[in-house]
Formats: structure tokens, sequence, C-alpha cells
């Protein structure tokens, strides 16, 4: 591991961190994409948030692979198995209440229990996830 992809990570979550946190100093909304997400199209003064932030999202990752596609990593998997992972991870996160960024970024350091033990939840998961599909690959 370089000192180059250390201090980008530490960057990342930097950002990560300071736009939750912009989130709900300037709109009193938790950056939390599967909520964002699922209620994207509900009325109510939080739409024009919801929409606005997904656009973003998607903005910035579309501009990230124009400006400087390998930001982005080595496509490993084909179409389906994103596909497939998506809608796990959208199941998952309907069942935990919540996702990574929700739980992981906000209620953790709210000092959540739901929160810390969601993610927890998550790490674990992942890191049997990554055990067995780096023993395949």
């Amino acid at each position: 591991m370089s000192l180059a992809s250390i201090v980008q990570g530490l960057a990342g979550g930097a950002l990560i961190g300071l736009a939750c946190a912009l989130a709900l100093l300037a709109h009193g909304r938790i950056a939390g994409i599967s909520g964002i997400l699922g209620h994207a199209l509900d009325g109510g003064s939080a739409r024009r948030f919801r929409l606005g932030f997904l656009a973003g999202l998607i903005g910035a990752g579309a501009l990230v692979a124009l400006v400087a596609p390998s930001a982005l990593g080595e496509r490993v998997r084909g179409l389906p198995a994103i596909a497939l992972a998506g809608l796990l991870v959208g199941f998952g996160t309907t069942l935990g209440g919540g996702c990574t960024s929700g739980h992981g970024v906000c209620g953790v350091s709210h000092g959540s229990r739901r929160s810390i033990v969601a993610v927890l939840t998550f790490m674990t998961s992942a890191a049997i996830t990554v055990a067995v599909v780096g023993a395949r690959s």
C-alpha cells in the first residue's frame, strides 16, 4: 500500500464526512443513500433535497469517469454480477433500516447503538465476502 493510496483514502473519507455534515447542518437531513433513493419521489419538502443529492452523486461519478476513469478502479465483475449485488444491497439496507452511509457515517458519529451494531454486521459480512470471493479468484 502506497502513501498516495492512503492519502487518497483519507481525503475521500474526509469528503464523505464533510458532505454528511453539510447535509445535516444545511438541510437537517441524514445523508443515507438508501433512504434518499427509496424516498426520492415522495412528496414533501425533502423531495428537492433528495433529487439534488442523487443528481450530485450521479453527476460527480460521471464527471470522474470522464476526467480520470482510472480513479474508479478496475472493473472486476460483469454487469449481471453488479446488478445482483445492487439488488442484494438494496434488500439488505431495507432489512437493516439503513445503509452504510446512514449508519456508518451518520449513526455511529451520533453514538447510535443500533448503527454501531449495523456497522459491525456490515463489516463482518464484507470481510467474509472478501475472504470467500478472494479465495475463488
